[in-house]
């Protein structure tokens, strides 16, 4: 089974073991616990932010999309992608380059992150506004429908958070989920879209204490380390709005290859639109 790359080491060991190659994200089950991240007096990060993938479970199925076809996307349909400087609809989670579903299929690209929350927050990148409208949809592993809802776009573009509401059942661990971010943008579908899938897993004992003793900045370390994406990034998300000069966010994004929306403001969204 093939590990993702997209991870970012310490400096040292990157030059002494890996020769100027990138690291391999490394399995969960491999990492040392009990060790807090080193932070300087500020609560920055002295050494750069490791995030570990998990493998890649069997049989997940067809390739998801983390960005949107640009030949097909909203932009297309409107001037908006200018002021967004032509960044397209994308998904802020891990991806694994290099998925095939068989020997037989192409390589090609497959969402998945991990999550140990019961409602979990979605992060994406938004460069879209009114009067264009968007859809959250999630499905069991088996396509069933779990959970959909209008969502009301932001007035400018930016990164938007979107969390599953508390009313709904709670998602279960070990389960998989499909989610699906729909922006309609044309009188006729399809609509432009990203999707990939969440994975619901519990913590260790020894983790969860840690987690549990952690400041907010060792929680995004200790998160990232574990391979565990949606807390990580919601930890960062809250790190930068209390303080804009927090490293967390940058780096977690560079982490999984989104350097690109590092800077993009946090904008008010998405209260779903009832039914």
């Amino acid at each position: 089974m093939k590990l993702p790359v997209q991870t970012i080491g310490l400096a040292a060991l990157f030059l002494v073991l890996c020769s100027l190659t990138k690291l391999q994200a490394r399995p969960v089950s491999s990492l040392l616990l009990g060790q807090y991240p080193i932070l300087n007096r500020s609560g920055q990060l002295n050494e750069p932010l490791i995030f570990a993938a998990p493998p890649l479970p069997d049989g997940i199925g067809e390739p998801t999309r983390r960005s949107e076809a640009g030949s097909r996307g909203c932009e297309d349909e409107s001037k908006q992608s200018a002021a967004s400087e032509k960044k397209l609809l994308t998904a802020l989670v891990p991806v694994y380059p290099d998925y095939q579903p068989s020997p037989d299929y192409p390589p090609a690209e497959l969402v998945l992150g991990t999550t140990t929350a019961f409602y979990p927050t979605f992060w994406f990148y938004i460069p879209y506004q009114p009067p264009f409208t968007g859809e959250f949809v999630l499905q069991d592993k088996e396509g069933n429908l779990v959970y959909k809802t209008n969502v009301m776009l932001p007035e400018t573009p930016g990164v938007i958070s979107f969390s599953l509401p508390s009313t709904e059942p709670p998602l279960k661990i070990g389960e998989r989920y499909h989610w699906y971010f729909k922006i309609y943008c044309r009188s006729e579908p399809p609509p432009s879209f990203v999707d990939g899938w969440l994975q619901i897993v519990s913590l260790n004992p020894d983790l969860k204490s840690q987690i549990e003793k952690a400041t907010l900045p060792e929680q995004v370390a200790l998160y990232a380390i574990n391979g565990i994406w949606y807390e990580a990034l919601t930890a960062a998300a809250e790190l930068r709005r209390t303080d804009p000069n927090d490293t967390n966010w940058t780096a977690l994004l560079q982490a999984v290859g989104l350097d690109n929306f590092a800077k993009e403001p946090m904008v008010e969204c998405c209260k779903p639109v009832m039914r």
